[in-house]
């Protein structure tokens, strides 16, 4: 039953991830979408790839952290590879098997560690990377002349320091024996996260787009929030719902921003693929 439970709701993932690639398509000029993806410059194309992998190596460290923090004495590279394997099964395994629940299942099995401590730092992990994503998104938003109300636009920067202390009393009061290593992750949080606007904007020269780079990046930052929460695969599809919409608010060009979500998903699957290797290949968790 409850693994028919967990079918039925990938199902239904699945469905709305379609139906918001659907409702995109129907939306906007795939032609001038094409004509853009067929210009694109390898050379910066190459180097929003170098970045992104970048964000990711920055990530696994992070979680490395938590491991040794709560005693699991797995090495660098073995967490590495199950953090491409997890990777991978989240974007291409659309099933009851999610990256962090396979993750959570090894090391449950391998080391004799509560099953609340490690689904505690995997939370947490993913709690880390959303604030850096909302701090970064609102001193970029404090930098654009939005078109929301005056009120509004004094309450965004202030937004910066208050949501820093959220996370800070969230951190204390939810996980006191992780406090040990609370500032280096919120740093590598934030690593992480320019490392991936480091991407974006090499996509965006690859692209040719010239103008209009911290809209852009906010669109992308919003879109990276909205990509986290568990109503699709892999984020396929909302991201985007939030890149046309956004480019509508914010009055870029709608197929310009689609093509750059779009670059950012393809370099995505590209490196998750990577993990298909060590779906194959048992990874040696001791080693």
């Amino acid at each position: 039953m409850k693994n028919l439970k967990k079918a039925g709701l990938t199902l239904v993932k699945i469905i709305f991830s379609v139906l918001l690639v659907f409702f995109i398509f129907k939306k906007i000029d795939l032609v001038a979408i094409k004509n853009v993806l067929l210009e694109v410059r390898p050379l910066y194309l190459g180097l929003a790839i170098l970045f992104f992998i970048l964000s990711k190596i920055i990530a696994a460290i992070r979680l490395h952290h938590y491991f040794q923090d709560i005693s699991i004495p797995i090495s660098n590279l073995a967490n590495m590879k199950l953090y491409i394997l997890g990777m991978f099964y989240n974007l291409f395994l659309p099933s009851g098997i999610g990256g962090d629940a396979y993750k959570g299942y090894i090391l449950k099995n391998t080391y004799d560690i509560s099953t609340k401590k490690i689904a505690s730092v995997l939370f947490l992990d993913r709690l880390n990377g959303m604030a850096a994503l909302a701090i970064l998104a609102l001193a970029v938003a404090s930098c654009i002349d939005l078109p929301i109300p005056s009120w509004m636009k004094i309450l965004i920067p202030i937004g910066i320091p208050l949501a820093l202390f959220i996370f800070y009393v969230m951190h204390k009061k939810l996980f006191p024996y992780l406090n040990g290593i609370l500032w280096k992750t919120i740093f590598l949080s934030f690593m992480v996260q320019l490392a991936q606007l480091a991407s974006l904007c090499f996509i965006l020269i690859s692209l040719s787009v010239n103008k209009g780079y911290l809209i852009y990046l906010l669109i992308f930052l919003i879109s990276s929030i909205v990509s986290v929460l568990p109503i699709t695969i892999g984020g396929i599809g909302a991201r985007e719902v939030t890149f046309f919409y956004g480019a509508q608010w914010l009055q870029i060009e709608e197929h310009l921003a689609i093509s750059v979500s779009m670059v950012f998903f393809l370099i995505t699957a590209l490196v998750s693929f990577i993990g298909v290797y060590y779906h194959f290949k048992k990874i040696d968790i001791k080693s």
